[in-house]
């Protein structure tokens, strides 16, 4: 995850929850991604892995580091 966004190219939407089974956001986090002030990105991001285990999802490890 870098510091400017935690998309992992994965890019798959859960239906069950509406969030990307890479990332944790949904969509319209997604789509407004860029017009976020930094705080917001990053208190965002603070909580996607939680966010995830809640919604029982596994967070799926960043390209590189499957490689």
């Amino acid at each position: 995850m870098s510091k400017e966004s935690p998309c992992i190219a994965v890019c798959t939407m859960d239906p069950k929850t509406k969030l990307c089974f890479g990332c944790g956001r949904t969509l319209p986090e997604i789509a407004r991604w860029h017009s976020m002030a930094t705080a917001e990105r990053l208190a965002l991001m603070e909580g996607l892995a939680a966010r995830m285990t809640e919604a029982g999802l596994t967070p799926i490890a960043p390209r590189a580091a499957r490689s």
